[in-house]
């Protein structure tokens, strides 16, 4: 809407086509390749009286286009503020029905092959229901220089900080790649001496492992030389008693004797313990003759004395 007048869409004159011209001559029709009946665009497909023909549906879209246009480049209505909401309503020059059902109808015609077929006349939709009104009172409708402000201001201030976001981040990018920079500088200039330092360090560890070892064997020396003293003054120590106490053994199991000793012991103890032992026996032998005729000369004078007392006691 521009000052109350209506948006009016006009384009430039042009020829109609004729919608009975054929669109390819019969020699280049010839020319084709003969195939489907059904890919010839000359063949209807489907009713007849449920869909105009192609010519019709061309002039009908030819005829609905500058509405079609205001259509596309009307201004959309903005988004309800809050508490209210949008409203569908008709505004074309007449009033339909909406319904999700659509009407079918079916009808049949004959028609003479060869008349010519009249022009098909522009399809309008048969009016249906009844017109209603609606009293639109002043502050019904938004202030769009009012309403059209807090969205200004967000749209705005959302620009605003992320433009402000952006350019921080591209400082904060600026520093951060300054700070990279002079940080690879430095461990560049650093570099050299960090190596230096790596090779003194390296160098003293070796020497460091180097004198250890040499510590170590020399303490290893050092103890391998006490063990050796030690097991020599203890070997010196055990052969010193070793002798006179293997001598000892020796004696005590007879491999040191004197051979005067030995020969008495040998042959003249075993002699003499021979001959005192027959003259034991000897003596032995001789008491028990002693008793055996002690005792018969008791026992006779035993029977002599009965042999008495007997006698006298007879009359």
């Amino acid at each position: 809407m521009d000052g109350g007048r209506m948006y009016v869409f006009s384009s430039r004159p042009r020829v109609v086509e004729d919608p009975w011209k054929p669109r390819w001559s019969p020699s280049e029709r010839m020319q084709q390749k003969h195939g489907n009946i059904m890919r010839d665009p000359r063949v209807f497909r489907g009713i007849a009286s449920s869909q105009p023909l192609k010519f019709a549906e061309e002039s009908t879209t030819r005829a609905v286009g500058p509405k079609q246009a205001r259509r596309k480049f009307r201004a959309r209505t903005p988004e309800a503020v809050q508490g209210r909401k949008h409203v569908d309503v008709q505004t074309e020059s007449y009033l339909e029905e909406l319904s999700d059902i659509p009407e079918v109808k079916e009808t049949e015609c004959q028609t003479d092959a060869f008349l010519d077929r009249p022009e098909t006349p522009l399809f309008l939709a048969a009016k249906t229901g009844k017109d209603a009104a609606t009293q639109i009172y002043e502050g019904d409708l938004f202030d769009f220089e009012e309403e059209v402000q807090p969205i200004l201001e967000i749209l705005v201030g959302k620009t605003l900080e992320q433009s402000l976001l952006e350019v921080m981040e591209e400082e904060e990018l600026a520093a951060l790649m300054a700070q990279q920079r002079a940080f690879l500088e430095r461990r560049n200039n650093e570099l050299p001496e960090v190596h230096r330092l790596e090779e003194q360090e390296r160098r003293r560890r070796e020497e460091r492992e180097r004198r250890m070892a040499e510590q170590r064997r020399a303490l290893e020396e050092e103890k391998e030389v006490a063990e050796k003293i030690a097991a020599r003054a203890l070997t010196q120590q055990q052969l010193a008693d070793l002798v006179p106490s293997v001598l000892a053994s020796l004696r005590r199991e007879g491999y040191f004797y004197d051979p005067v000793e030995r020969d008495v012991e040998t042959h003249f103890f075993p002699r003499l313990m021979d001959d005192v032992e027959s003259i034991l026996q000897k003596n032995c032998r001789v008491r028990e003759l002693l008793d055996e005729i002690i005792y018969d000369v008791t026992q006779k004078s035993l029977e002599t004395l009965e042999e008495l007392e007997t006698k006298a006691s007879d009359p």
